[in-house]
């Protein structure tokens, strides 16, 4: 298939440049997915899908503009170059915009080092189906849970080629491997649900289903009689499966874009502190089997590993071509590409330091206060660091959980929340995004 991508890309570019395109680049993603749905022993669902998309970017004169497809076919391909030069000399003029340099460029292009492709065989609609119905009969053992939602196995294969007109040619290819259960506990007015999946580049990395359906029915269980906590300011501990999304609030105040459009709360935090002093965020996008490694960036540029906060300090931002441009910098290999929208920075594997206590030990360290599981909705002022969301989970009393809460808003300010996180041990190393259970003194509850 990679030559084959090749050969499109190359056409591609040399149909925008006889359109009278100063510059282009060309981004082709060819994937090949089965998904199968199970509910009551049934089969609910089953999906098989092909494409091959493409997205081409030209240049006029520091005007940029971006057509996309589905097919690939040659007079397709000369209505795409036509299309995008007229839009392009008709868009605005941005300063900012354009290719990288060819001494920019990634000089390694191979990902095989990363192991990003299972070589093993596809898994067959049939095994599909049976890890669906293995999870979902394990979720059904679980006493008290009165249904299973659905249960997903899922496998997909995509191949990803780059090209652009100065001289950057290169892809790769990918596979994932997932195994999900949705379970529901109770009835009527007090039904409760929950979750767990695991999806894994390599299909031997995968957690059985019936591990996935047991975590899934005994989360759903352990909701029910859920009720509203009390009002106050308490300590609030991120569970590790959602403490990711604290590192996620700190990750997109230091990107570039938010940066130079004066749109982050962290604009003053260069070289300041950001988190405690024992912690670090390393963004490593060479780690193999792991879903956010990749050997270029979307737009040619070589990805390497940064200390983005250094025992507490925040080093640098997040950086695509533009955004670098427009803040005098260097870009720092983190451009992310769509088929149908410019470049843009964005992060890949993610660590933060983790803690020497463990999950339990912050929860009876922590007196009163709430264990947070599941996040809804999200108020976040780009400029304040201001934050507010719904939440569920348990309570705790005297350093022990002594029952199921939701319906409640926990508030607080991101900076000085991040200021005062104590980690827990926990953290998922396979994840691309490798955060433990995070502890923050003194948040706003919002309850009964």
């Amino acid at each position: 298939m990679t030559r084959r991508l090749e050969d499109i890309a190359g056409a591609a570019l040399a149909r925008a440049r006889n359109a009278g395109a100063e510059d282009a680049d060309v981004i082709l993603i060819a994937g090949r997915s089965v998904s199968i749905d199970i509910r009551s022993g049934a089969l609910e669902q089953a999906e098989r899908s092909e494409s091959v998309d493409i997205g081409l970017r030209v240049f006029v004169s520091r005007r940029q503009a971006i057509v996309s497809a589905s097919d690939t076919r040659e007079d397709t391909l000369d209505t795409m170059a036509l299309r995008a030069v007229a839009m392009a000399r008709e868009a605005p003029e941005d300063p900012y915009a354009g290719l990288a340099e060819r001494g920019q460029l990634a000089a390694e292009r191979d990902a095989a080092p990363l192991e990003l492709a299972d070589p093993a065989p596809e898994p067959t609609p049939a095994q599909l189906e049976q890890d669906a119905r293995r999870a979902e009969a394990a979720a059904q053992a679980v006493t008290g849970v009165s249904q299973v939602d659905v249960a997903n196995a899922a496998y997909s294969s995509s191949e990803v080629f780059l090209a652009a007109s100065n001289g950057f040619s290169g892809g790769y290819r990918r596979t994932a491997r997932t195994t999900a259960c949705v379970a529901i506990a109770g009835s009527g007015t007090g039904m409760e649900r929950d979750h767990d999946g695991d999806m894994r580049i390599w299909q031997d990395d995968l957690r059985t289903p019936e591990e996935i359906g047991t975590c899934a029915g005994e989360r759903a269980v352990a909701r029910l009689g859920a009720r509203r906590p009390r009002t106050g300011a308490y300590p609030v501990l991120f569970d590790e499966r959602i403490a990711g999304s604290l590192i996620g609030h700190l990750l997109g105040a230091a990107n570039g874009l938010a940066v130079a459009r004066g749109a982050s709360w962290l604009a003053d935090a260069l070289d300041k502190p950001v988190l405690p002093e024992g912690l670090s965020l390393i963004e490593d996008p060479h780690r193999p089997r792991v879903s956010g490694s990749r050997p270029f960036d979307g737009e040619g540029l070589a990805t390497r590993r940064r200390i983005i906060v250094d025992a507490g300090r925040l080093t640098g931002w997040t950086l695509d071509l533009a955004s670098a441009r427009k803040l005098g910098m260097e870009p720092t290999g983190n451009a992310v590409r769509g088929i149908s929208s410019p470049p843009s920075p964005g992060n890949w594997n993610i660590a933060l330091t983790q803690g020497q206590r463990t999950r339990g030990d912050l929860i009876r360290d922590m007196g009163t206060g709430l264990v947070v599981t599941s996040l809804i909705g999200a108020t976040i002022n780009p400029n304040t660091g201001d934050y507010s969301r719904g939440a569920s989970g348990f309570w705790v009393e005297n350093g022990e959980i002594t029952g199921p809460v939701n319906e409640c808003t926990i508030a607080g300010n991101l900076r000085e929340m991040l200021l005062g996180l104590q980690p827990a041990d926990d953290a998922r190393s396979w994840l691309s995004r490798v955060v433990p259970s995070l502890l923050v003194e003194g948040m706003t509850i919002a309850g009964s």
